[in-house]
């Protein structure tokens, strides 16, 4: 495993972080998960990145009961607030109450006194910036939270943000965004924007919700039990990719990955990786070996030859446009 520091922080972060969304408390049995994360660590992996809205909460609770043996200090835990988590006008969004109630409970959830890393999982037009930035504020100064992240936001929203946090002091280091071969919209705004004020990218879904493995084949019924196949919410994420123009591109990328002796999973890993403002690509797993494979990524170099013909493979197909930031 390698590592890279978060941002111009000091916190540095395994480069493959392990996600829960999706999985733990939902997809995936607790004892399973539980297999998952162990791997994670066996791999070398010190990140972990849940939120509180995921399965219900039941992700967290999920996350801190398998990381309850790991040594604090070794491992970096990161989650976010915004989403609902009750049926109540104050459970949701990015207001003092929600923020800070909400971070309590995530603490409760994941058996840790603090978070190394405490994120808005969206924007909130309905709250004024600085209610919401001096509630995380609060957070960093009580020690509930080392530092501050946003995910999702517009390349505007980071730099009004981080302008409020360097007059609170409060350390704003990164962004989390949907990042793969396929979906570049962070790259024309967001990333600038970042550069410029110090925070670097946590990214989520480098493989495209699995469609840049190369299982789902044009022509063909994706695999039962697959994402594509799920109801609870992957099939709806899956959707735009699963066009046959599309799936028949992917397997184009195979001799590309084939000349690296990388898996298609771990090419397109190690493409986020490539980004100098990408801090660690979030990968999930319903199984131990995913986990093993995708974290294979690791340290991997990927020669500008073969980015060119990635490109042109792709062609058409890439998403590079900022205004779907936040639309998935």
């Amino acid at each position: 495993m390698e590592f890279r520091r978060l941002g111009n922080s000091g916190l540095s972060i395994s480069e493959i972080a392990y996600g829960n969304w999706l999985t733990h408390g939902s997809q995936v049995e607790e004892e399973q998960a539980r297999k998952c994360v162990q791997a994670a660590l066996d791999a070398g992996i010190t990140t972990f990145d849940t939120a509180d809205v995921y399965a219900q909460t039941r992700a967290e609770s999920v996350l801190g009961r398998a990381l309850s043996e790991a040594r604090r200090e070794s491992v970096e835990i990161f989650t976010k607030v915004f989403f609902p988590t009750g049926s109540g006008p104050n459970d949701r969004g990015l207001g003092r109450k929600h923020i800070i109630e909400s971070c309590n409970a995530s603490l409760r959830r994941l058996q840790t006194d603090y978070v190394d890393l405490y994120q808005a999982h969206r924007f909130d037009p309905s709250v004024p910036l600085e209610e919401t930035m001096t509630a995380f504020a609060d957070l960093v100064r009580q020690g509930k939270a080392l530092y501050i992240g946003v995910s999702e936001w517009t390349a505007e929203q980071i730099t009004r943000g981080a302008e409020l946090a360097r007059e609170l002091s409060v350390p704003l280091i990164s962004n989390q965004p949907q990042y793969s071969m396929l979906w570049r919209v962070i790259e024309p705004q967001v990333i600038p924007a970042c550069e410029r004020e110090g925070i670097g990218q946590i990214v989520w879904s480098p493989i495209a919700q699995g469609v840049l493995t190369g299982k789902y084949l044009p022509g063909q019924q994706p695999p039962e039990g697959s994402r594509a196949t799920d109801r609870s919410g992957g099939a709806d994420m899956i959707s735009r990719w699963m066009r046959d123009e599309v799936l028949e591109a992917v397997q184009q990328l195979k001799p590309i990955a084939s000349d690296l002796d990388l898996s298609l999973a771990q090419l397109a890993v190690a493409w986020v990786l490539q980004n100098p403002n990408v801090s660690a690509a979030i990968i999930g797993a319903s199984r131990p070996e995913q986990v093993q494979e995708n974290a294979a990524a690791a340290g991997v170099r990927i020669p500008e030859d073969a980015l060119a013909k990635i490109d042109d493979v792709l062609g058409d197909l890439i998403t590079s446009d900022p205004r779907h930031t936040a639309s998935h």
